[in-house]
Formats: structure tokens, C-alpha cells, sequence
């Protein structure tokens, strides 16, 4: 039970900073209700699984080797990009008043979802996480802990979707669609904000290997 808690309240912690998937998760939940902001939500927590059972079967130290880190520097800035771009563009569509009905696909949502979470500081994360976890977990019969800590985490990143679309559900029954467009333009240029930090990561990454 110490674990758990130990590691729900990471969970809590590392989810509750404004990041690239805070941002799409509220835009897509002003703009088309809780459920199309949660889709973002459970697609981010869908890289994050992976991220866990990569690590359960060794994949943890594959994912640390620079090669395969750098590229994905290039590859999140090019999606945070055009999620940006596409925010900024389409800030007065796809907007469905608070007491209708949207027409919005879930699954391109959670999409979006699965495009923002495939991220070097997300595998970072896990990787610096539960690197350490997972080496005691297969030690001296203490194989569940890292169960129990992996679980840990996803609820508290769960805990903060639910809290954080529930104020926002909330917020959106208020907010004229204007307001909404605005909130979208402002959510495209912190995505592209994200992406050039990325370009920034990638370029600074890369230096070593072309001195």
C-alpha cells in the first residue's frame, strides 16, 4: 500500500504541470465536451502501458540509447507542430455548445492523444522512473512492486484527467464560443512553443556527434 501511494502521488505530481497533453486535453474539452478531452487523455495513458510493458520485457535500456532518443526529439516537435498549426487554423470549428451534441470522432481525439504522448520526455520519465523500480521489482521475491507502483502512477495521472475535464466541463458552459476560439489559438501557439523546444532538445542532442 506504501508503494501505491507513493507512486500515485507522482503520478498526481508529474501529470499536474501545463504540458503539451494539459493543453490538448483542455482545447478538446472546451471545444467538444468531457469525453473528447478524456480521449486525449487515455490515448497519452496509452503510450504510457506500452512505455511500462517495453520495460517489463527489457526494453527500458533500448529506449535510453541516444540513437533512438534523438530521432524522436525531431519526430514529437514534427506532431506537436502540426496539432499547433491545426489548433490555430481550425480555432472556429469543430466547436459544439456545451448543450449539444458534438459530431466529432472520439478516436481522432484520442489520437491526438497518442500523437502528443509519443515524446522523449515522456520515455524520459519512464524510463528515470522506473528504472530503479523495476531493477528491485525482480529482486529478492519482491516481484509486485513494480506492479503495484506502475498502477500507482496511471491512477494518479487519471485522477488529475478526471479533475481537471471536470473544471473544465464546468467552465465550458459559461464560455461564449469566441472565448473558445480564443482558447484554441492560445493552445496552438503553446503546442508549437512545445514543438520548438523539442527542435531545441533535438539540435542540442545532435551537437556532439557533428564537433
Amino acid at each position: 500500500m506504501d508503494i501505491y501511494l507513493k507512486y500515485f502521488l507522482i503520478g498526481l505530481a508529474i501529470a499536474m504541470p501545463v504540458g503539451a497533453i494539459t493543453v490538448e486535453m483542455t482545447k478538446q474539452g472546451l471545444k467538444n465536451g468531457f469525453i473528447h478531452g478524456w480521449a486525449v487523455g487515455l490515448g497519452g495513458m496509452t503510450i504510457d502501458v506500452a512505455l511500462i510493458l517495453a520495460m517489463v520485457f527489457g526494453f527500458a535500456s533500448v529506449l535510453a540509447l541516444p540513437f533512438v532518443q534523438i530521432p524522436l526529439w525531431i519526430a514529437g516537435a514534427g506532431f506537436l507542430a502540426y496539432l499547433g498549426y491545426d489548433s490555430i487554423k481550425n480555432a472556429d470549428k469543430d466547436i459544439t455548445p456545451a448543450d449539444e451534441r458534438t459530431n466529432k470522432s472520439f478516436w481522432s481525439t484520442y489520437r491526438n492523444g497518442l500523437l502528443v504522448a509519443v515524446s522523449p520526455g515522456n520515455l524520459i520519465f519512464w524510463v528515470s522512473v522506473f528504472g530503479a523500480v523495476l531493477t528491485d521489482s525482480y529482486s529478492a521475491g519482491n516481484k509486485g512492486s513494480f506492479a503495484i507502483a506502475a498502477s500507482g502512477v496511471l491512477s494518479g495521472i487519471l485522477i488529475h484527467d478526471i479533475g481537471l475535464l471536470t473544471i473544465v466541463s464546468i467552465t465550458r458552459k459559461v464560455m461564449s464560443r469566441k472565448m473558445i476560439q480564443i482558447v484554441s489559438i492560445i493552445a496552438g501557439i503553446l503546442l508549437l512553443g512545445f514543438a520548438l523546444y523539442f527542435v531545441y532538445e533535438f539540435v542540442i542532442a545532435l551537437l556532439p556527434y557533428i564537433q
